[in-house]
């Protein structure tokens, strides 16, 4: 969609063929029946970052309105043991004032950032990120607290299989930048409203047309049907449609919602928890309006994926209820399982993944940006980047 968007404000005719009923792809809205009634769920719960400069851009043109997000300095907080917050005294202000670190990890961490800074944030060899934070000393707390969990969030891969490359390229642009850039914002309307459901609009009333439940199983035949063709679907859909696709490893994404008495709230619209499973849980109540309802986030692969979701949905209770006492029982839960939500962003990946060369076609998903995790940015950039090559082929 970001692609088609791209090409309509260019006024460029496209055709989008969509294989779900919903636009959106791995962001999107979904209905479900519990307990005896439907509920309206996104199948993950994302968090953006202020350096998303190229999806904001987009959500503008299709008339996504700010509110449409919460936009938080960055705060990271535990329930317990550690809070580190940017001020403004910015990052260096903020490391060295984060409380549950001894002040000896706070300067090592200060002097990370700034060995990280002085290097331009370009590492001489690509390694996993453990082994980066081991080579400066960043293990203990600040690796428990901080980096690991930044790592998780942000590449989705364990810290031992994780690029440090790709990691530092996130540092630069969000810790290692202005203020804005590291800020959290969280969407405040369901993440088909947030952008795929306007940017179909935005097409169709320039005259595109967007075709849902249209799976596309021959390329050649749409080759020689149309001018160029943007093949944007999911990394593990690509030999679907190419014969020489890359053979990917992938992570899991899994979310759990679990609905509580309407009274049950966070003292934030987003917490850690450090010490079991859960990575994340979020108050969908401050964000959403949806009263009770708190959304558990277990990012990459664990222990986890050997349990049943109902054995993860109880996990999840219990892991809450020893952090928020008086929560009671959950009225209903659900987990969503997004198994192979995101490749592993490993180590020298794009190299290894390579596209192949298809006159006429270009490839576009967050598996296929040069520098970036696999994240909503990335996926709208490799959407802008696509449809730039069009347009540069089309005025050639």
């Amino acid at each position: 969609m970001a692609a088609a968007v791209s090409l309509a404000a260019r006024d460029v005719s496209v055709t989008v063929f969509e294989s779900s009923a919903v636009a959106g792809g791995r962001a999107r809205r979904i209905r479900i029946s519990c307990d005896g009634q439907g509920h309206d769920l996104d199948n993950g719960q994302h968090i953006l970052i202020g350096a998303y400069a190229t999806l904001y851009q987009l959500m503008r043109t299709v008339g996504v309105a700010d509110r449409a997000l919460l936009r938080l300095p960055l705060e990271i907080r535990y329930v317990r043991d550690f809070h580190l917050r940017r001020g403004a005294w910015g990052l260096a202000g903020g490391l060295l004032g984060a409380r549950g670190l001894s002040v000896h990890e706070r300067l090592g961490a200060v002097r990370f950032v700034a060995r990280l800074r002085l290097a331009g944030y370009r590492l001489a060899q690509d390694v996993s990120v453990a082994a980066l934070l081991a080579q400066h000393g960043q293990t203990g707390r600040i690796a428990h607290f901080l980096w690991r969990p930044l790592c998780v969030s942000a590449l989705n891969t364990p810290p031992e299989l994780a690029s440090a490359q790709v990691f530092v390229n996130v540092l630069r642009d969000t810790l290692g930048a202005s203020a804005g850039a590291s800020d959290l914002l969280l969407p405040c309307i369901d993440l088909s409203s947030l952008f795929p459901e306007p940017a179909v609009d935005f097409v169709r009333a320039r005259g595109g047309d967007v075709r849902l439940q249209a799976p596309v199983r021959d390329l050649g035949a749409l080759r020689q049907s149309f001018e160029h063709v943007i093949v944007a679907v999911g990394p593990h859909q690509l030999k679907t449609v190419v014969d020489d696709a890359p053979d990917y490893e992938y992570q899991p994404i899994y979310t759990c919602y679990l609905q509580y008495s309407p009274g049950v709230k966070l003292p934030l619209p987003m917490l850690g928890l450090a010490d079991g499973l859960v990575q994340w849980v979020f108050d969908r109540g401050a964000l959403l309006g949806e009263q009770g309802r708190l959304a558990c986030v277990i990012s990459a692969q664990g222990d986890h994926q050997q349990m049943t979701l109902d054995e993860l949905a109880e996990r999840c209770h219990r892991e809450l209820a020893a952090v928020l006492p008086g929560i009671g029982l959950p009225q209903w839960s659900r987990v969503i399982a997004e198994k192979r939500a995101t490749i592993s962003c490993s180590p020298g990946i794009a190299e290894r993944a390579a596209l192949p060369a298809i006159p006429g076609v270009v490839f576009a998903g967050d598996y296929t940006d040069p520098e970036y995790p696999p994240t909503l940015e990335a996926a709208v950039r490799s959407g802008v980047r696509a449809a730039d090559k069009i347009t540069s082929k089309v005025a050639q």
